[in-house]
């Protein structure tokens, strides 16, 4: 008789130990912890062991619809801990909610306490329960951004930047102690339209006008108590209290944690099946999957060129171009896959790599239908790879646009002579044999050449948007570019982008166009487990072309030297601010490296 081991997570463990009878009324409960990520991560051991304390939206969604369409589950538990996402996925999440709503499933939102953004999620639920001791922070929109010109300064180190349009101020967080004038109108303009979602988003959830949310947000904070007097919750109860009450409310109704969750596959219980097992989740099983599907390809992160590194450990290098080219042209080769959907969560990056991306793009939508789908921020070089799609989904509250160009370089002689002592004499041949060095600011004829070369980089940029999007633009481009952001609403307006919606309509209008009945979901590349991650460090992996020998971070990476070791006092005290800094310093490294960038204007802080 052949036995089996099954491997789960010790949350399905318990799920398993309650099991229930086919006709149990069930509470599909959902927690959230940590933050809500695009990518889908993988899975540590092929086992199921993937982090407990981060979720793709993608998956999320998906546990999301198993809910709605399984007719055992008679509502939805939603709860969370230290959860962080962007407005963009919340309006993902909301959309998600309602679904189960129209399913004639309630769903019910029990918190400790509530922030702008875990709020505008909650609002979409049936009924908010928050613990007598906790509170709403229901305040509006307030961001910031940090302009680093003090700390070069400090280091006598100079940023000498160019930038092509006048509201392109990625390079001013680097040179100015605070935004310029045109910079200040593009944000103001962008926050209009963030605070404008919010609005509609508490306004829809709880059936007020827009003024009345107005008034209520300008009202807050709010303790437990208050909130329900406003009626922007629904019960203040202790959650044990809260729990009991919904499963009376339901025939005492089963709450089943972390419903839908991946618990694994099935390991054999014999010693060989088990061999062949471990060799087939290290090698593959060579099958190809040949059920029609809609494709997935992500742009996640800072964009530059190179092949991404993934850690066997958790972590990848951004959004790097090599690596999502192959998967672009894997899409397009695939018979199976019939349709493809970029998504696209980035501030942009790397103007050359931005380009090679565009390209493969094209590839794509040469063969079949190529979707994009628009995450939290898909701007500059988000919106260079996004321009050339068939139609551009983007949610309301995503920031997008930001058409422009920013180069230059840093100038640290001053660093060298007075924090350090030390002269460089240098020697050189040619006119132009200087014009990136570090040792001077550009000269007024290198400063020309210099623009002129960013412009042909503008030029290009223009150029793609112009072929992809055409006479959808309702105004010339030049009055939208310049480096301007918009959110998803404003551009659609604008004609930048064609739909309101998220990932899930993006899907099905991809599988719409290719006139697709049943079909699979995938991601490309195909998420690696934990043992081909590591066989790829000890020996490389047969679709690269060119193997890394090492792995190398960037100075200013989330886990960086700098972060762990000289600024944790900072990072303690405000980790958010901490964070925004460092991917402002970032961005010189992608200068110093890549020369032209098509970037965000800043790294905002929105609470």
């Amino acid at each position: 008789m052949k036995t089996t081991i099954r491997f789960t997570s010790i949350a399905a463990c318990v799920v398993l130990l309650l099991a229930l009878p086919a006709n149990a009324q069930k509470i599909a409960s959902f927690h959230l912890s940590g933050p809500v990520i695009e990518k889908p991560l993988p899975d540590m051991m092929g086992l199921g062991f993937a982090s407990q304390k981060m979720v793709s939206l993608k998956d999320l969604l998906e546990r999301f619809k198993q809910a709605r369409d399984d007719d055992e589950v008679r509502a939805v538990l939603l709860t969370w801990e230290g959860v962080s996402m962007g407005l963009a996925q919340v309006q993902e999440l909301r959309d998600g909610i309602a679904q189960i709503r129209a399913a004639d499933k309630e769903v019910f939102v029990q918190a400790e306490e509530l922030s702008n953004l875990t709020y505008a999620l909650a609002a979409a639920g049936s009924h908010i329960n928050i613990v007598p001791t906790g509170d709403l922070w229901l305040t509006g929109i307030y961001a910031e951004a940090p302009y680093a010109k003090g700390l070069l300064d400090k280091l006598h180190i100079d940023a000498d930047f160019l930038h092509i349009g006048a509201y392109k101020s990625a390079a001013e967080t680097l040179t100015r102690t605070g935004p310029s004038e045109p910079a200040e109108e593009n944000m103001n303009w962008l926050i209009d339209g963030l605070y404008e979602s919010l609005v509609d988003m508490v306004a829809d959830g709880r059936r007020l006008s827009a003024e009345k949310a107005k008034a209520l947000i300008d009202d807050g904070p709010y303790t437990a108590s208050r909130a329900l007097e406003a009626g922007l919750i629904d019960s203040v109860e202790y959650r044990q209290e809260f729990l009991t009450k919904l499963k009376e409310r339901y025939d005492d109704g089963k709450i089943v944690k972390n419903y839908g969750e991946d618990t694994g596959p099935d390991v054999p219980g014999d010693f060989f099946s088990m061999v062949t097992f471990f060799m087939d989740m290290i090698h593959g099983t060579g099958d190809k999957d040949t059920t029609p599907a809609v494709g997935i390809v992500y742009v996640d992160g800072a964009i530059s060129t190179g092949t991404e590194e993934h850690s066997p450990f958790g972590g990848s290098s951004g959004a790097k171009s090599t690596s999502i080219r192959k998967a672009l042209e894997q899409a397009a080769r695939d018979d199976a896959i019939k349709a493809g959907v970029l998504r696209v969560d980035s501030p942009g990056g790397s103007a050359l790599a931005s380009e090679i991306i565009w390209h493969a793009t094209q590839r794509v939508a040469e063969k079949k239908p190529l979707i994009v789908s628009m995450g939290n921020v898909a701007g500059s070089g988000g919106y260079y790879v996004s321009c050339g799609g068939d139609a551009i989904f983007a949610d309301e509250a995503t920031i997008t646009a930001s058409i422009g160009v920013v180069g230059g370089k840093l100038v640290t002689t001053g660093m060298w002579q007075e924090c350090l002592g030390i002269n460089w004499h240098e020697y050189k041949r040619g006119n132009s044999s200087a014009i990136m060095s570090t040792s001077h600011r550009f000269s007024d004829d290198e400063r020309a050449r210099v623009h002129r070369w960013m412009n042909d980089v503008y030029v290009v940029f223009k150029s793609r948007i112009e072929a992809g999007r055409g006479d959808k633009l309702a105004k010339p481009l030049e009055e939208m570019a310049g480096g301007r952001v918009f959110t998803g609403k404003q551009a659609l307006a604008l004609g930048l982008i064609d739909r309101l919606g998220g990932l899930d309509d993006a899907i099905k209008y991809a599988a719409a166009q290719a006139e697709l009945g049943d079909y699979d979901i995938r991601v490309v590349p195909k998420t690696k487990n934990f043992f081909e991650m590591l066989m790829e460090d000890f020996g490389g992996s047969d679709d690269d072309e060119f193997a890394s020998t090492s792995i190398s971070k960037p100075l200013f990476s989330a886990d960086s030297p700098m972060l762990r070791d000289v600024l944790p006092i900072l990072n303690r005290l405000d980790p958010v601010r901490m964070r925004a800094v460092l991917q402002t310093l970032q961005r010189l490294e992608l200068i110093h490296t890549e020369g032209v960038i098509t970037m965000m204007p800043e790294e905002i802080v929105i609470r």
